[in-house]
């Protein structure tokens, strides 16, 4: 009962959306007049050919844990683009969009070539997705395949001639800005946060009152960057990809080309124009003999971003509202009586009427003036990549055998184009009349510069080169085998970087099948590594694979409603040097000039001189981190519609590569080498359903998919005073810190303004009232690191994702929606504590008083640096990330057949969509404001897809 409690807000949320999925689609019973075109792609999936990178192999023959999905199906009713919002909620297994079942980031291998980047592909060019998520089905990838791999193959020519063309434009929306506090507020409550501490006060009544009159907003400035003065209330962008395909004698090709242009919201000044990106890419398949073909594959991306030299959104969080008006009127500059003024005017940049205002204390804050006159900047990315594939029918020496070669070079740079230049910014002398009287240049001489400085960002160039040798042979009906034999090494050069990242490996895949319900996979590889010392740098790394397709048995082949069904199991080892945080960690290292002693007759005298000290001892053992796995589960297709599939699964990582110390003395300190030492597991299951049918002219393609992972930290390099310190035993992604028992309270003092006898004493520095007071757990007096236990976890162990699409006659209703349940977030940004001399947010009104002891949400007001309640992590600054997202929807409209045909094309469709719609979540006020560079956006488009 314990354990169901524990897991109702899940259980609740998986069963809304069986629920949400089943209840839309209830059995007619007259029964149904057709079956819909999706649910022949659900048939389609058993015997599909599946791109597993390396390899292609029919589902059915697929004994490892693999999931795919085909653009092509759903593109024309989910018209996204960017290839990590596809895959968000849409793959069995797949956590956000990279994340396979919460082991990290996974490998992504474009057309064979692993380490490319997803985030230079645009959907329309893409054939099919595969995540593989085992061992067994990642074998091939060596070393990198330890987080899973994400397999992306694009489109090839086909002997078709055919053209194809998506449009869209629309416009985005700031879903959240941040809210600052004003001048007078921000100065009633600095002047209490000054109090507090014992302080005089900063600011006047005299000077609130102006500032908060707004009798004159530039004498008494109350400055929000975040106002509409500055940001626009939307911004436009657009997308037009096209592409065609077609054959000519032995050659086929598909050529792919786009432009996207993509406006910013900051829309102060004449600098920021957005981006824009342009991307071609070719694809040729010829033939050059009658057992040679190749094909020669090349991409080019141009991205360019213009910009001012300053980002407002970033700016706006330090620069507080009454430093000073950075834009002063011209209008209210007094030269009648101060003619000295007009020389100043006349030599001084003017923008519509302003000059630029400034302050001395402030001359190196300055966010307007800097978008206005400090230059600008283009950032541009020039994106190449050029692979070449040679295929060789071998059959001639005998039968079934044959063999691949593919070269990889891909090139990316990035650069600023940057003109940086010098201004005058004035502090002005008010009159008791409210007009300038004086203008002190504080800033620098205004100055253009001609000339654009160049700064490379990013300068990588990385080669690959793989082999194959493949085999395959079918003895009689019954007896089906398959061998390849693989050498794969890739390297790569990033300037500014000594070492070279690299990755080399052979393997090996047997395939053995008998009686065409019996697989059996052998998948292994020998991995090698330069970041291990000579003579351990090989590792062999086996897996092995079991399949049994039931639905062969001659039993239950004449089962009406079963169409497919495939149980699968598979467990193996993953050796990999990705976590390995270096080279050359098996080395001693010293440090010279690390200390000094005395040289001389006398202690005390004559010269001193640096010794040289050892910092890491050698360890020649230190070896790769291993990945063991367990995979087991089945799909299966039922009544011709509905798709299920399931696995459970555990991953172990150990021998992971720390500077362990509990292996060594304690006065081995400073000679401990890097060492395999700590182990993780996690554990989990995923289910997948789809359902494809069709009731008269209302059509329905339905799924659901969740996710659960838990995961513990098995072996841990640790040594703490409390047993319930230990990290052992807890989640990989557990929050430590204390627990918060609210705040203290004035009757928690004596007179003195010391604790009272028998209250815990925090170590964090000296504390009053309205200071937050944390639980004592080892009831040792005295509160400190010691007290800090598992508060939380960052990581959502549950997620969900489905997709529903209905469709009624032309038109189709396209939804996606997205879960996570179980995760918590920390408020550490300054937004939401801060302290000191930081601007001062919305959260601070809740602040802590005696009179508002009872309902305060925030700790006192501190106008110095208060250790105790911020910087420390606690359960006070916790909240629920749990949340429910209507990512996107979509209403497709298709013209009739007869007039597409009389316009010449074989497909034609409008729509109307939006993404990053809505959120439900009881804090989706702090998980949907962004504080980084920009914020969160709310999209809608209107768009069109034609194919001729």
């Amino acid at each position: 009962m314990k354990h169901l409690i524990k897991y109702k807000k899940p259980l609740l949320c998986l069963g809304s959306y069986m629920l949400l999925s089943f209840s839309l689609y209830g059995q007619n019973p007259q029964g149904t007049d057709s079956i819909a075109n999706n649910s022949i792609d659900l048939a389609s999936k058993v015997n599909k050919e599946i791109d597993l990178g390396f390899q292609t192999e029919k589902n059915s023959q697929v004994v490892g844990a693999v999931s795919s999905i085909v653009p092509d199906q759903f593109l024309k009713y989910d018209n996204t683009q960017w290839v990590r919002d596809a895959l968000n909620g849409r793959i069995t297994g797949l956590k956000y969009s990279d994340n396979i079942r919460g082991l990290g980031g996974a490998m992504i291998v474009v057309d064979g070539i692993p380490g490319r980047s997803i985030d230079l592909l645009n959907m329309e060019e893409i054939q099919e997705i595969t995540v593989l998520k085992d061992a067994n089905a990642t074998a091939l990838y060596g070393s990198m395949g330890k987080n899973g791999v994400i397999v992306v193959k694009t489109k090839r020519g086909s002997a078709k001639t055919e053209f194809n063309v998506s449009a869209s434009t629309g416009f985005k929306t700031a879903i959240s800005m941040p809210n600052y506090l004003g001048s007078a507020e921000y100065m009633q409550f600095y002047n209490e946060a000054r109090a507090n501490d014992g302080l005089s006060q900063t600011f006047s009544d005299n000077q609130i009152a102006n500032h908060a009159s707004g009798v004159n907003p530039f004498r008494y400035p109350d400055v929000d960057l975040y106002s509409s003065d500055y940001f626009g209330s939307l911004a436009t962008y657009s997308n037009v990809i096209g592409d065609f395909s077609g054959a000519k004698d032995d050659t086929k090709y598909y050529i792919n080309f786009g432009f996207k242009s993509d406006e910013t919201l900051q829309s102060f000044g004449d600098n920021d124009k957005g981006t824009k990106r342009f991307n071609i890419r070719g694809n040729i398949d010829f033939r050059i003999n009658n057992w040679i073909k190749s094909s020669l594959d090349a991409i080019a991306i141009i991205e360019v971003n213009k910009s001012s030299l300053t980002n407002l959104y970033d700016a706006g969080r330090t620069f507080r509202p009454d430093l000073y008006a950075p834009l002063l009127p011209i209008n209210l500059i007094d030269t009648a009586n101060n003619p000295n003024l007009i020389g100043v005017l006349e030599a001084a940049n003017k923008f519509n009427g302003f000059i630029l205002g400034g302050n001395q204390s402030f001359n190196s804050n300055v966010p307007i003036a800097s978008v206005l006159a400090g230059g600008r900047q283009t950032s541009m990315s020039r994106i190449s990549q050029v692979n070449n594939s040679i295929d060789f029918d071998l059959s001639s020496i005998t039968e079934g055998l044959s063999a691949k070669t593919y070269l990889s070079f891909d090139f990316y740079n990035r650069y600023n184009l940057t003109v940086n230049n010098n201004f005058a910014i004035y502090q002005p002398t008010w009159s008791n009349e409210n007009l300038i009287t004086n203008l002190e240049n504080v800033g620098d001489t205004d100055l253009k510069q001609l000339e654009q400085n160049v700064e490379t960002n990013i300068f990588t160039i990385r080669y690959g080169f793989f082999g194959m040798l493949n085999y395959e042979k079918k003895l009689n009906e019954n007896h089906a085998f398959k061998a390849s034999l693989l050498g794969f090494t890739n390297s790569t050069h990033t300037k500014s970087v000594t070492q070279s990242d690299k990755n080399t490996h052979a393997g090996l895949s047997l395939n053995y099948t008998l009686n065409n319900r019996f697989l059996f996979d052998l998948n292994t590889s020998y991995l090698h590594s330069v970041k291990l010392a000579e003579g351990n740098r090989g590792k062999l790394a086996p897996t092995l694979g079991f399949g049994y397709i039931l639905s062969e048995e001659p039993s239950l082949k004449n089962i009406s409603w079963l169409n497919y069904l495939k149980l699968r199991s598979s467990v193996g080892v993953i050796y990999s040097d990705l976590g390995v945080p270096g080279y050359f960690l098996y080395d001693e290292f010293y440090q010279q000039n690390a200390g000094n002693y005395k040289w001389g007759d006398q202690y005390g005298t004559g010269f001193q001189n640096g010794y040289t000290k050892i910092e890491r001892g050698q360890n020649y053992d230190l070896g790769m981190e291993r990945r063991t796995d367990f995979n087991v589960g089945f799909e299966g297709l039922f009544f011709n519609k509905l798709w299920v599939e399931a696995n459970v699964f555990r991953s172990v990582l150990d021998e992971q590569a720390t500077l362990a110390s509990t292996v060594f003395p304690e006065y081995y300190n400073t000679f401990r080498p890097y060492s395999n030492f700590n182990a993780d597991k996690r554990s989990g299951f995923e289910l997948g359903i789809n359902y494809s049918d069709k009731f008269g002219d209302l059509g329905m393609d339905i799924g659901a998919r969740v996710l659960y992972t838990a995961s513990e930290r098995t072996k841990v390099d640790e040594v703490y005073d409390d047993e319930y310190q230990y990290r052992k035993g807890t989640s990989i992604d557990a929050y430590w810190g204390l627990k918060s028992l609210g705040f203290f309270g004035v009757d928690d003092f004596d007179t003195d303004g010391s604790l009272k006898d028998g209250i815990p004493v925090p170590e964090f520095g000296a504390v009053q009232p309205g200071d937050l007071k944390y639980k004592d757990i080892n009831n040792d007096g005295v509160v400190n690191a010691q007290d800090e236990v598992v508060i939380g976890r960052w990581d959502a162990p549950w997620t969900f994702g489905s997709d529903i699409k209905l469709s009624y006659k032309s038109f189709t209703l396209f939804t996606l929606l997205t879960a996570q349940v179980g995760s918590d977030g920390i408020k550490s940004d300054s937004y939401y504590q801060p302290q000191g001399g930081d601007k001062y947010s919305e959260v601070v009104r809740d602040r802590w008083t005696e009179a508002t002891a009872s309902t305060a949400t925030f700790p006192r007001l501190s106008s110095l640096e208060n250790t105790n309640n911020h910087g420390r992590t606690s359960d006070f600054w916790l909240y629920d990330a749990s949340n429910f997202k209507i990512e996107r929807i979509q209403l497709t409209f298709d013209f009739p057949k007869q007039l597409v045909s009389d316009l010449n094309m074989q497909d034609f469709s409008i729509y109307a969509s939006g993404a990053n719609l809505l959120m439900f979540s009881k804090t989706k006020d702090i998980q949907q404001l962004s504080l980084s560079s920009s914020p969160s956006y709310r999209y809608y488009s209107l768009g069109l897809r034609a194919k001729f």
